[in-house]
């Protein structure tokens, strides 16, 4: 469906779950994809909350390929709540899944190859919470609002969207039941879900679609929920 040869991706996070899935996917439509992880990987190994490992990264892109096509914002920031968490925790949540997308962008500016894309991928966090997710949460909003302001000061030279993921089983899992059903579409998601959209958002079939977010998340977040409809209880402890 998708024709990437001698395309060059970049992917952070790429080592696992999401990330794998879409260097996996790139990788079969015949591009070359550039990962940076804490986890080990056949590329780059280091830490995108340190701006000294983001520079050695990007220069190392360019010294091998001189160009990048598509930059994948996929590296998950730490989640924290207001109270277990810490000055230091919500500053790495917030250089992991905002500064360094925005530095990254910026570092590879000047070698975003014709017809360029940016994806950032954002949460269905970005606009709903369960308690004690401060730092995550902030960190997702905080990405897809730079992903319109990205697209409006690239515009005519990147195209840049996100995608924010609702419950995503990065093993695989069936699940049956009220934690399917839950979701209008009748299941919980699996990475190639995002991936593939992901691969749209770059081809030229989305040439049209910049300053996008698409939620993916089967339909959960337009499902209203009262007590006592459809089964939804809400019981004495308020939960």
């Amino acid at each position: 469906m998708f024709n990437f040869k001698n395309k060059i991706v970049v992917v952070t996070g790429g080592a696992r779950g999401i990330g794998k899935c879409i260097r996996e996917k790139f990788e079969e439509a015949g591009a070359t994809v550039c990962v940076i992880d804490l986890l080990e990987n056949d590329y780059f190994v280091g830490d995108i909350s340190d701006k000294k490992t983001l520079e050695s990264f990007a220069q190392k892109v360019i010294a091998d390929y001189g160009h990048v096509d598509y930059l994948i914002n996929n590296a998950a920031p730490k989640m924290c709540g207001i109270v277990g968490g810490n000055y230091e925790d919500f500053e790495y949540a917030l250089k992991v899944g905002v500064t360094a997308p925005f530095y990254l962008s910026k570092l590879f500016l000047p070698y975003f190859a014709e017809g360029a894309s940016i994806v950032n991928i954002s949460s269905s966090r970005d606009r709903m919470s369960q308690p004690q997710t401060e730092s995550y949460t902030a960190a997702k909003g905080g990405i897809s609002a730079l992903t319109h302001a990205l697209a409006v000061s690239l515009a005519g030279k990147v195209r840049v969207n996100s995608i924010s993921p609702g419950w995503i089983d990065n093993n695989y899992t069936v699940y049956e039941g009220a934690d399917a059903m839950q979701q209008p579409a009748g299941r919980v998601g699996n990475p190639p879900d995002i991936a593939n959209m992901v691969l749209y958002l770059c081809s030229d079939m989305a040439g049209f679609i910049t300053g996008e977010n698409i939620c993916i998340d089967g339909g959960m977040t337009k499902q209203m929920i009262y007590h006592g409809d459809c089964g939804w209880i809400l019981d004495e402890q308020g939960k």
